[in-house]
């Protein structure tokens, strides 16, 4: 009886963990281009959406992103599948560029971000690889700003390569997120003090950054 109790909790677990999952589709009627141009692709037996940042917007870690419309995210877990190319005419500084914003408030005015450079993870500068990561919070807090003030905290390796699925796990909860790549079971990067803190909410995005032809598929949103 005992066995047959703890496999009955093991189950009501299960499901309460996934009540607010949701898959997204990502066509045209529910997203938003925000300083990137958008299309639909069919890539790797993917179907997925191609998102390339506008040229117009120079500074880095702008709001630069495909928005989801409708959904609100405070707590929970995102899942995406990204792929990244470097465009023909991409500067010498393009590392593959892609990842996920999420909390973004009203107007973009605010938003924690999570992103991954797929180019620096196999060159043979120690440095660089320790570069393959990173989190931003919009407007205050970009790439530049955390790695002076707070070197190694923000940032970190882990291996990858361009022109393949990666998948990219975002686990966020109050003022903590952890990134997860592919199946593993540790996270690549722990980020214990969003900028924002626990209290904001809002849309989640796509982002990608200068240099960089981004494809994303297979979106999943699981809300706490």
């Amino acid at each position: 009886m005992k066995k047959i109790f703890l496999f009955i909790l093991c189950c009501f677990a299960l499901i309460a963990n996934n009540l607010y999952a949701q898959s997204i589709s990502l066509t045209k009627n529910n997203i938003e281009a925000t300083n990137v141009s958008v299309s639909a692709e069919k890539l790797k037996g993917n179907d997925a959406i191609k998102v390339i940042k506008d040229s117009s917007i120079k500074e880095a870690d702008e709001p630069t992103f495909v928005k989801i419309k409708g959904i609100e995210f405070k707590n929970g877990t995102i899942e995406v599948k990204v792929l990244s190319r470097l465009l023909k005419n991409a500067p010498d500084y393009a590392r593959g560029f892609i990842g996920v914003a999420f909390r973004i408030s009203g107007g973009n005015a605010k938003f924690e971000s999570i992103y991954i450079r797929p180019v620096n993870a196999r060159v043979e500068d120690q440095v660089r690889r320790n570069h393959s990561i990173q989190y931003y919070s919009y407007p205050d807090y970009k790439f530049d700003r955390l790695r002076k003030e707070a070197p190694e905290r923000y940032e970190s390796y882990a291996d990858m390569e361009m022109n393949k699925w990666i998948t990219m796990r975002i686990e966020v909860k109050d003022t903590q997120a952890k990134l997860f790549l592919d199946n593993n079971k540790q996270p690549s990067l722990i980020v214990n003090d969003l900028k924002h803190g626990a209290g904001l909410s809002g849309a989640i995005g796509l982002w990608v950054e200068t240099g960089t032809e981004g494809f994303f598929s297979d979106l999943k949103i699981y809300n706490k």
